[in-house]
């Protein structure tokens, strides 16, 4: 089955091209099912930081990045990028490339909005069950999600709503900040490396709370901030990921630093870099207090496009291609009840 997504800029139907598809449909089901040993060891750190280092650097990747081009190979706007093609000459340059987002990524007027935090492919969905975007337990397990001992951020974010953000190899892989607010909480939370191809999603339960990750809380009803009360931003690693770097840089790309409890961080700035392979970002929302964007919720809702998501969870689950700091959702002018 195809996989399909939609264009929010054309608003066009589009076939995804799943990379190394046949492998990861062959991991997932015949050495899952045949030997789950391996497959443990190859969803491990080792494992993936290996198959990262021969995919993404070194003369292999010189000669791929080389003989197939740029615009061919990632199909990139080379006028976005900050360095000239002459440097982007491996792939993991090209994976970790810079864009001047200040120029070709520009954020809403509205101080109240929140932003994609990536170029990315996007859902959303709702832990109330009573909501007809009710989708808990497939993509993540929200018990799970924040890690153990934080019973405090199952109770905030309890009955709310989330982003689920998935990147692919193609992407530019810096994250930037959803909205503007006081960091309250900043940890990891060790995990495995599974694959965020959709084929290995809907083969495993519940992989976003599975892998490794990290946690930022971010309060946002603070002087100057976005307003729409507690956001967790939980980047998750994947398949063929060796890290996630920190590296928050309030002008362009300038002098970054680590992210700490205590920093106020503005919205659309660059926070981290997953280097290298696919990954996802999960954005949790406070119950009532964000509205998703409407022809992201039409777009979810397609049934002319052909979803893997659609087909294995029950419902129309069509992900919308978004750029990074575009409007995903507004502030929804109702309070929690305290």
């Amino acid at each position: 089955m195809q996989h399909q997504y939609i264009d929010r800029e054309s608003r066009r139907i589009q076939t995804e091209k799943l990379l190394g598809d046949a492998a990861i449909r062959f991991l997932y089901s015949g050495v899952r099912e045949w030997t789950p040993w391996l497959f443990r060891r190859l969803i491990s750190a080792r494992a993936s930081r290996i198959l990262g280092d021969l995919s993404y650097s070194g003369m292999f990747s010189e000669k791929v990045a080389d003989r197939l081009g740029l615009s061919t190979a990632w199909g990139i706007d080379l006028r976005e990028c900050v360095d000239p093609p002459a440097r982007l000459d491996t792939l993991q340059r090209i994976f970790e490339r810079k864009i001047r987002y200040w120029e070709c990524r520009p954020t809403p007027n509205d101080p109240h909005a929140v932003v994609s935090p990536a170029d990315a492919r996007m859902l959303y969905g709702s832990f109330c069950e009573t909501s007809s975007l009710f989708i808990k337990g497939k993509f993540f397990d929200y018990e799970e999600l924040f890690g153990v001992n934080k019973n405090n951020w199952l109770t905030a974010f309890h009955l709310g709503d989330f982003g689920i953000f998935r990147l692919t190899p193609d992407k530019y892989h810096y994250n930037h900040s959803p909205v503007a607010g006081k960091i309250i909480d900043f940890y990891q939370i060790p995990g495995l490396y599974h694959a965020c191809n959709p084929n290995a999603v809907v083969s495993v339960a519940t992989p976003y709370s599975k892998n490794k990750r990290v946690v930022t809380l971010i309060d946002t009803d603070v002087p100057e901030g976005t307003q729409v009360g507690l956001v967790a931003m939980i980047e998750v690693v994947a398949l063929m990921i060796g890290d996630i770097v920190q590296c928050y840089s309030e002008q362009r790309y300038d002098n970054p630093s680590p992210i700490g409890t205590g920093m106020f961080i503005r919205r659309g700035t660059p926070k981290s870099l997953f280097r290298p392979g696919s990954s996802t970002v999960v954005l949790v929302f406070q119950k009532q207090r964000v509205r998703f964007a409407d022809d992201i919720s039409a777009n979810m809702a397609h049934h002319g496009a052909e979803s893997i998501f659609s087909r294995n969870f029950g419902q129309p689950l069509v992900e919308s291609d978004v750029k990074v700091r575009s409007l995903i959702a507004s502030r929804n002018g109702m309070r929690m009840a305290s």
